[in-house]
C-alpha cells in the first residue's frame, strides 16, 4: 500500500485561517494597535526624561524608550500598566550601562586611556532653570529618581514603588526627602 503525501496540507491550513478571520477582531487589532501609537506619543515624552538619568546622549534615551516599549507591546501587557513600562525602562537603561561600561573598558584596554564622563547640556531660559537643575544634580539618586518620576512623568507613588521594586510609603518618603532637600538648597539666605 502506497502512503500518501500530505506535506502540503500544513501549508494550506494558516491560509484557510487568515481567510476565515472575524472582521470584529481584525478591526479590534486595529483599535489596539492606535492605541499603542496614542500611548506612545503621550508618553515618551517622560520616560525619555526618565531614561536621560543613566545615559549621556538624547539617542541612548530614544533607543533604550523604543526598545522598552517594543518589548512592552509584544507581551501584551495592558497599556495603562505604566509602573511596568517604567520599570522595563529603568531595567534596559542599566542592562545599557552595564553593556556601555563593559565596552568602555574593553576599549580602555585596547587604548590604554579611559574617556571621561560628558554631562548632558542643556539650554536653561534663565538662571532659576539653571540653579534649580543644580540643585536637582546634588539630589541623591534614589531622591532623584522618585521626583522626576512623580513631577514631570505625573506618575502616582504606587506606580513609582511598581517601578522601582520598593514600597509606596519609601517612595512617598524620598519624593518628601528631596523635596526638602531643594527648599533648603533654593531658599535665599
Amino acid at each position: 500500500m502506497k502512503k500518501k503525501n500530505f506535506g502540503g496540507l500544513d501549508k494550506i491550513i494558516p491560509w484557510r485561517r487568515l481567510e476565515y478571520k472575524d472582521r470584529e477582531k481584525v478591526m479590534q487589532n486595529l483599535a489596539s494597535h492606535e492605541d499603542w501609537k496614542s500611548c506612545f506619543s503621550e508618553v515618551a515624552p517622560g520616560l525619555l526624561l526618565f531614561a536621560r538619568q543613566w545615559v549621556q546622549s538624547a539617542a541612548d534615551a530614544e533607543d533604550i524608550v523604543q526598545e522598552a516599549f517594543i518589548k512592552f507591546w509584544r507581551r501584551n501587557h495592558k497599556i495603562q500598566n505604566r509602573a511596568l513600562l517604567y520599570a522595563a525602562v529603568r531595567s534596559i537603561a542599566l542592562d545599557f550601562i552595564r553593556r556601555d561600561s563593559r565596552r568602555a573598558r574593553r576599549e580602555a584596554t585596547a587604548v590604554g586611556e579611559t574617556n571621561e564622563f560628558i554631562e548632558p547640556q542643556f539650554e536653561f531660559e534663565d538662571d532659576t532653570q539653571r540653579a534649580l537643575a543644580e540643585a536637582i544634580d546634588v539630589l541623591p539618586c534614589e531622591q532623584r529618581e522618585v521626583l522626576v518620576m512623580k513631577i514631570w512623568n505625573e506618575l502616582t507613588f504606587a506606580e513609582i514603588a511598581g517601578a522601582l521594586g520598593i514600597s509606596q510609603n519609601t517612595a512617598a518618603s524620598r519624593y518628601r526627602y528631596a523635596l526638602a532637600a531643594l527648599r533648603n538648597m533654593l531658599q535665599p539666605q
